[in-house]
């Protein structure tokens, strides 16, 4: 039986470029695993790509590998993020539009997991957590009711966990949705410390860790074997896959933590 999988683009991509991005992943799962990739809804906007990394809006988003993204009037290029944070970087803000924007695309079809990429792999974990304890935060309820059951897996590529209030309340003391961790040795964006912090909170937790050069999600045969398998039975014995080499294109676009992280 063929499985559904929600995909979560990281910052300053959207669900186009990330899901060329990971075409080679893609064609490996066939009709087995179906990838479904969904846009942020906050458009980012040249202020918001400068301030994050005090740099041009070109300037930034040729260092994140997402220069495919367009400011222009194509909403299919957009610039997208989960949330912002504050001047002061001391506030997430757009994190419960996202959620609400989540729980109406999964209120519509049943998805087998979430998968992840930076702070997409964080938005993964979250909803991977709240789909556990909906009553946390009410708006998500539908009538009442969860809109839709707990995944039976996330896959976190990159990952970190977001600091606020809401997110304690999701994700305290812990969660316990099976999830990948997958963390890269000379990642400079989201460094190993800062994806196990969300590693600590995960209670049902597997990590595999690639020294590729760079902030992406590993493309390698084995690697796509490797998620293919475990995406197909997140349970079940799957092999390590190899060690990755330095010199493997990246299948993810390297980018940034966001501001807050």
């Amino acid at each position: 039986m063929s499985k559904k999988v929600l995909v979560l683009h990281g910052y300053a991509q959207n669900a186009l470029i990330f899901s060329k991005r990971m075409s080679a992943l893609r064609k490996a799962c066939g009709k087995d695993v179906e990838l479904v990739f969904v846009d942020a809804p906050h458009v980012l906007t040249p202020a918001d790509l400068g301030a994050a990394f005090n740099k041009s809006e070109e300037s930034s988003l040729n260092d994140l590998g997402a220069s495919e993204a367009s400011t222009d009037s194509d909403p299919a290029l957009s610039p997208r993020g989960w949330w912002k944070t504050d001047a002061a970087r001391t506030k997430t803000v757009g994190l419960e539009d996202s959620i609400l924007y989540l729980r109406d695309i999964l209120r519509k079809n049943q998805y087998d997991g979430i998968f992840g990429f930076s702070q997409g792999a964080g938005m993964a974990a979250i909803m991977a957590a709240l789909l556990e304890k909906p009553e946390v935060f009410p708006p998500f309820l539908v009538d009442g009711k969860p809109p839709h059951p707990p995944v039976t897996f996330c896959i976190s590529a990159a990952g970190f966990r977001q600091e606020s209030p809401l997110c304690d309340s999701i994700f305290l003391p812990s969660y316990s949705t099976p999830t990948l961790h997958i963390i890269g040795c000379t990642d400079t964006l989201v460094s190993e410390d800062k994806s196990q912090r969300l590693v600590d909170i995960s209670a049902n937790k597997r990590v595999e860790y690639h020294d590729g050069a760079g902030h992406f999600v590993p493309s390698k045969a084995s690697w796509r074997n490797f998620l293919k398998a475990y995406m197909k039975d997140p349970l079940g014995d799957v092999p390590p896959p190899a060690p990755a080499t330095a010199s493997q294109p990246a299948s993810g676009a390297a980018t940034p933590m966001t501001p807050s992280s």
